[in-house]
């Protein structure tokens, strides 16, 4: 980035969306005041200042993200805007509670599921979608995990539509990532802005480390002593290795790969060191599952630990997030979590979902295929944006080519509408200007649920982009949750 102009908020046009900061041209909201009064009083000199500052404690921090499309698996500095993004602590005290009910109602599911399949039963969850589950995985049937919980971390994707409605986007069950990007923004914006985390009553994140090393200790299988927890990485190389090796040592946790374990003639998991073999308690693993445990999955697999699901099945070693919760990680199981919410919890959901068209029933896939051109169409299974198709972006080739895949397999597609997302000023060359933005918080669930304050603000860089994945250009902001009423 080039000299930074200065910010001018009282020409600032929000436009005819939702904007996060400015209700109005000129009319910051009342979550914003004070922030956006220091930024005005920035000269230009003084905000190339602070820019500077942000990008040498990211370097200094060594605060990096892995691009793979580069071909050379190229290490580049986190990107992250100079300007929050800013929630009242009311209306976050609603969002905590849709996130915690919506995990305790997925995980009610995934047990139900790899046990009595209730809902099936019911006829309230289709028998055909659970048939055509990728992430269903028979090796799990019948295991009780501790407390009933498979999905012990979430990273629930939000949006806010044009008209201020906050929806729920996506669940990642699966190995959800970004918590660290969360913390160390945090990290950078104290360091470079104590004057306003002084003025502005910003509540915290950063017991999040402690709160996820408590939950795994909570579902050891030996309690009493203090277990032996470690983190499994398919190594340096995985784009989310920065996270891997930061929640490690934030947690005190040892940092392993499948190497690093053995499963024993004991069925216990042991982590060879160089005073012998260790036995291992907990395992936060942040490979899928398909790379687990070669004996019971992908026998190529260089990245697992033979003998692991063995371990785990018979409760000699518990594993985060466990095997088998990918099941709920699907978008069309997506589309029934409102109703999960209902049968399971008897209560209706405080977060939506984004209305959603299922192309497995007739008349949605009519609809949809006579829409293609105005909704976005998403794969079942795929995630980080792979094998989209945004209806209004594409050509009449990608629209004709999309009609043919639905036709052959409905089952593996959803359709939805094309949200106008929030967006939030944020810096560019020419001053600030209005940038889409998503949120993932995460939470925990274990004996206890816990969700961070805020979560991971991701922003679309390039003037109308929707894409906010940092490896297509991608940006990020700190979110500070405050204390104060919005207007």
């Amino acid at each position: 980035m080039g000299q930074c102009m200065s910010i001018d908020f009282k020409n600032y046009d929000p436009g005819k969306g939702y904007d996060e900061l400015i209700s109005s041209k000129g009319n910051p909201r009342r979550v914003a005041q004070v922030l956006c009064r220091y930024f005005s009083k920035l000269n230009d000199a003084e905000l190339t200042e602070l820019k500077q500052a942000v990008d040498l404690a990211i370097k200094a921090l060594g605060i990096s993200f892995t691009v793979y499309s580069e071909g050379n698996n190229i290490d580049r500095s986190w990107p992250l805007d100079l300007i929050p993004r800013m929630i009242s602590s009311k209306e976050w005290a609603k969002t905590d509670r849709g996130l915690k009910q919506r995990l305790q109602a997925l995980n009610l599911f995934i047990d139900d599921l790899y046990h009595k399949q209730q809902i099936v039963k019911d006829g309230v969850f289709p028998r055909e979608v659970l048939a055509g589950a990728r992430n269903y995985r028979k090796q799990c049937e019948g295991v009780s995990p501790p407390f009933g919980v498979w999905a012990h971390i979430c990273g629930t994707d939000l949006v806010r539509g044009g008209d201020g409605t906050q929806y729920v986007l996506e669940d990642n069950l699966r190995v959800p990532s970004g918590v660290s990007y969360m913390l160390e923004n945090r990290h950078v914006m104290k360091r470079v802005f104590p004057e306003l985390f002084a003025d502005i009553d910003i509540l915290p994140v950063d017991d999040y480390t402690t709160q996820l090393y408590e939950m795994l200790v909570a579902i050891s299988p030996r309690q009493g002593d203090v277990p032996e927890v470690v983190v499994l990485t398919p190594g340096i190389y995985n784009s989310a290795y920065f996270e891997h090796s930061y929640l490690a040592q934030q947690m005190g946790a040892e940092l392993v790969q499948g190497s690093d374990l053995v499963v024993d003639s004991d069925d216990c998991v042991y982590m060879r060191t160089i005073y012998g073999m260790k036995r291992v308690d907990v395992i936060y693993r942040r490979i899928d599952d398909d790379f687990l445990d070669p004996e019971e999955f992908r026998k190529d697999s260089a990245l697992g630990v033979k003998g692991l699901m063995r371990a785990w099945r018979k409760g000699n070693v518990a594993i985060a997030n466990a095997p088998g919760a990918g099941v709920a990680d699907d978008k069309v199981v997506y589309a029934f979590v409102p109703d999960m919410i209902r049968y399971y919890l008897d209560e209706e959901p405080i977060i939506p979902n984004v209305p959603t068209y299922l192309c497995m029933r007739d008349d949605d896939r009519s609809y949809v295929l006579d829409h293609l051109a105005e909704l976005v169409i998403k794969p079942a299974n795929e995630s980080g944006g792979y094998g989209l198709l945004i209806g209004p972006h594409a050509t009449k080739k990608e629209l004709k080519e999309f009609a043919a895949l639905i036709k052959h397999d409905p089952r593996n597609y959803i359709a939805q509408p094309t949200l106008a997302l929030s967006t939030v000023p944020t810096l560019v060359e020419s001053g600030v200007a209005p940038r889409h933005v998503d949120l993932r918080p995460f939470t925990l669930q274990g004996k206890k649920s816990y969700t961070t304050t805020g979560g991971l603000s991701r922003v679309a860089l390039p003037e109308g982009s929707l894409v906010v994945n940092s490896s297509q250009g991608g940006g990020s902001k700190d979110t500070w949750v405050v204390d104060v009423g919005d207007k």
